[in-house]
Parts: structure tokens; sequence; C-alpha cells
């Protein structure tokens, strides 16, 4: 059979071996011996007179590629099948992974190419890259890295992803026993604080009360988070990202990560605190779901909450302008125009394990922004304060000068933790439902669609690559714009009487005296089949 692809024939030999061994002996026969006089022993392999009965020795086949540099011979060899069928078999799928374009020679592992991909990728955002090493160190490596290059297969990958399920269901009791543990402990420690009288019955809880919280860091050891759908596909797609580039590199002939089927992932959808919503999370403390906005009417709550907070005009950006908290970071003076009114946001501060680096942001995200009145009023208090606080601390020689609008008072660039931390610490304390601070972005341009801004606009400002995204991911529809919808619907369609269960059975009775018989007019003996005007 002639190959598509490289000039070589595809003719491969087969042949049974086997592991039995036999003394080795010199020409003249005379026995080999080890250095401590023991016989030296050779493999028979393909000689062994067994081979004759069944079931003895595996099946091996060989064929030829085209030679190498210089000539060089190139051959691939597979072994250890129970039959030559299952010889033959393998020996076609070999030859279609050859023209295929992938390296069948290669002893490297999927490890070793792992790293080797990660390595050649210069131009990833440093995010991407720590992502990118979480799924190798934690999944990929683990699952897959002791495999050959040249065996890796579909059923692989599904059996990573099973085994990750399995640990899934692993991990789950284990959150579970951990919440016992907890639940045990509070218990204990209520029980040690309410307990009056005797100093021993006090003593007795307390000891209780240490154990139990013992039990509990025990029991925590180990605790890992569950591995989500959503992760998985994120998982899978640095799969994918590293066979396609082993493909270009014919390193390997298939993407199998393209074959993998995952569980569906529903992206959380942006949902208001309506009254109900709010009075379920007071009673049972729960989110009724990940992404939440407020109302407007709580968002002027936790602004007048907020007034007379140090950082009140960062929080005023972040809900009426949307910025990215690393971008907040990043925001230097130079970049900030008050009498203009807009600020630029070309840089941004990401954070790898609470380290923070100096990133560009993505084309898209390189834009301005203006500020509103208020805004800016407050931005130009901010700055005010900010340079006393320069005066205070230029005194003590302990001023950080960073240049950059968000600062501690010693003039220290704000951490992007620190941030959100201290934003969600100000939610708490205000007793507002709970929104993270990456809502916020989910809350301006809820804010806007209630203001009527057009969409393009926003996906401008928050710096999208699509009005799609804007619209699919950062738009909650508020009850007001959902009340006006229903009334513009129900307007749409014109009704000469009002209409309702309000209405009495004497005017109804009335207008039904009042109403002709359809079947008389009409001038015909038909059957009344029970038509009357619309009530």
């Amino acid at each position: 059979m002639k190959a598509t692809k490289g000039m070589f024939v595809f003719n491969p030999s087969y042949q049974r071996r086997c592991a039995c061994q036999a003394p080795a002996v010199e020409d003249d026969g005379t026995p080999m011996l080890n250095g401590d006089g023991t016989p030296k022993m050779r493999k028979l392999g393909a000689s062994c007179p067994k081979l004759t009965q069944k079931g003895h020795g595996t099946w091996y086949f060989y064929f030829e590629l085209e030679a190498g540099e210089g000539g060089k011979r190139r051959r691939v060899r597979r072994g250890g099948f129970a039959t030559k069928d299952e010889a033959k078999t393998k020996a076609a799928e070999v030859y279609r992974d050859v023209i295929g374009g992938a390296d069948v020679l290669s002893n490297a592992t999927v490890g070793e190419d792992l790293r080797a991909w990660l390595k050649r990728k210069k131009r990833l955002a440093r995010t991407t890259r720590a992502g990118y090493e979480e799924h190798i160190t934690l999944y990929l490596e683990p699952h897959l890295g002791h495999i050959k290059r040249r065996d890796l297969k579909l059923r692989h990958v599904e059996a990573m992803y099973d085994a990750i399920e399995r640990e899934n269901a692993e991990r789950l009791l284990h959150h579970a026993k951990v919440v016992e543990l907890q639940e045990a402990r509070d218990a204990a420690h209520t029980a040690w604080v309410r307990t009056a009288g005797k100093k021993t019955a006090r003593r007795l809880t307390r000891r209780l009360y240490l154990e139990a919280n013992a039990a509990l860091r025990e029991g925590r050891k180990g605790k890992r988070k569950i591995t989500s759908a959503a992760t998985m596909h994120r998982i899978n797609a640095t799969l994918s990202s590293f066979l396609g580039s082993g493909i270009k590199r014919g390193e390997y002939s298939t993407n199998w990560a393209a074959m993998v089927e995952l569980p569906a992932v529903k992206r959380p959808k942006a949902l208001v605190w309506t009254p109900e919503r709010v009075e379920e999370w007071k009673r049972t403390g729960k989110k009724p779901s990940p992404v939440m906005v407020w109302t407007p009417e709580q968002t002027g709550q936790f602004l007048d909450f907020v007034d007379d907070d140090r950082l009140c005009a960062m929080w005023h950006a972040f809900i009426f302008r949307g910025p990215r908290r690393g971008e907040m970071c990043a925001l230097p003076w130079p970049e900030v125009s008050l009498t203009g009114s807009w600020f630029r946001i070309s840089a941004q501060i990401v954070e790898v394990a609470y380290r923070q680096y100096d990133e560009a942001p993505k084309q898209d995200s390189v834009r301005t922004v203006t500020l509103d009145s208020q805004t800016r009023e407050l931005w130009h208090q901010w700055r005010l304060a900010q340079a006393k606080e320069h005066e205070q601390w230029s005194g003590e020689e302990a001023w950080v000068e960073s240049n950059r609008v968000w600062t501690h008072e010693n003039g220290e660039p704000l951490h992007p933790d620190w941030i959100s931390r201290r934003f969600n610490r100000l939610v708490e304390l205000s007793r507002l439902p709970p929104i993270r601070l990456h809502d916020t972005r989910h809350l301006s341009a809820t804010l806007a669609l209630l203001g009527n801004a057009d969409i393009k606009v926003v996906q401008e400002r928050l710096g999208h690559s699509s009005r799609q995204i804007t619209s699919d991911t950062y738009t909650s529809v508020l009850p007001q714009l959902l009340t006006a919808e229903a009334e513009s619907t129900s307007a749409v369609v014109p009704r000469p009487r009002k209409t309702g269960p309000a209405r009495g059975k004497a005017s109804k009775q009335k207008e039904q005296d009042a109403a002709p018989d359809t079947a008389t007019e009409a001038g015909g003996d038909g059957p009344d089949e029970g038509i009357r005007p619309a009530a």
C-alpha cells in the first residue's frame, strides 16, 4: 500500500516473540558466565521452540518510514499484542498517525510536552499563564503526564475527567464532614458561653469546646475545592490549545480535547435584589444567584452610608463608571483630567498569588471614560485630601511617591484584593444584601440601561469587544423596566370599556339584555352556538 504522504511503502512485518531465556554460550559452545560465576542468560525471542504452542508469546510488528537526515534508517516498532489481528489493527492505526503528521518515533511524554509548550508561550498574559500552570500542575500532568506522546488517545482524556468527578464526590463528603464538625464546634462554644453556676461545669464545657475545635482543625486538613463544570471546560480549553499547537508542530495527529463531552455550564445571570429576594436572603442567608445587583434605591442607601468613607470617591466611580479593580489600582494622575471630566484606562494591575504585576490590558480595554459631574466633584475633593496626606506624611519621610490616584494614607498604592475586602466589609456594615465588587460593573450597566443609555456607549465604557457581550453579561432587567414593558405592551391593544373582575353581576346582566341576538340579526335559522359579544 502506497502512502499518500511520505516516500515509503506501508509493508509491515509481523512476528511472535516471547520472554523465555536460555544460557548464553560462546561461539565454541563454552557457557558465558557473570562476574559472580552464575550463567549469563539470553532471551530467545523469536527462536523459542515453544512458540509453536498456542498462546505462547506475543505478537510484534515493524515497518519502515521515510529515511531521515543523511539517509538514516527510521523504523516503527510495537509489540505485546495477544493476537496477530490486534497487531495488524495497531499497525494500521500507527500508519494513520504517520500520515496525519504525528511523531510516532518519539519517546517524549505528554508531561514533557506540556512543560515545553508552556515555555514556548512567550506572549501569554500573566494571569493566563498562571491559569495554564495551575491546570497542568493539578490536572493534566497527574493524569496524562506519564503517557507517551505517541500513545495519547481519547480514552485517556475521558478517563481524566472521570477521575476528576470521582475526586469531586470524595471532596463533597469531606466538605459535608467539615460542616458537621463546624456545627459541633459552634454548639460546644455556645454551651460553654451559656454555662453558669459551678466552675466545674464551665471547665467541662470549655474542654468540650476545645476538643471540638481541635477536631475541626484536624478535619479541615487536606480540604480541596470542588472542580466545577466551568473549571473542567477551562482545563479542556488548555488541553485543546496544547494539542492544537502539537498538531502544527507534527507531534500529535488529533486534538482529542475537541471530542470530549463535558457537563453543560450555565453562566450565572445577574439578578436584582427585589424585596422578595431580600426577605428570603434574611431568612436563609443564601443568595439567589452568584451575581446580584442592587436596585437604584439600595444603591443610594450604600452611597449615603459610605459618604464619610475615605475612599468614597472611588466607590462612586465603581458604581457609576464600572471600571475593573485592577484598572483602578493602576490609574495614575496624569491619565485623569478633572477639567475635561474624563480618565483614560491604559494600564492594569494583575494579582497572582497576592503578588502584584503591572500589565497592559487587552486592546479593547484601553479606553477613555467620561466622569459624571457628581463623581468628578468627589474626585476633585479626593485629590485635595490626598495632597494634605502627602504633606502630613512627608515630614516623617514615609510618603510613597507612586503618583497613583488611589492610595493608602502614606501614598502606597492599593492592592486589588484589599479593595475587594474593604468593599465587602462596607456592604456588610451597611446591612444591605450582599454584592461583589465585580458586580458593580453589572450594576453600572443596569443603571445605564434604566437611564436609556445606548448599549454601544455602555460597551465602550466597560471596555468590551462587542455589544453582544455587554447585553448578555452585564445588563440585568430592573423591576421598573419590567413594569414599564408590561404596561406599554397592554396599552397597544385598544379597549372600549373597562374590563376586570370588579364588574358586578347587575351590569353584566344589563349588557346581556341590551345585546342583540346575533343569530336573528344574521337573518338565519341556524343553531345558537353560544357566541356572544365579548364581555
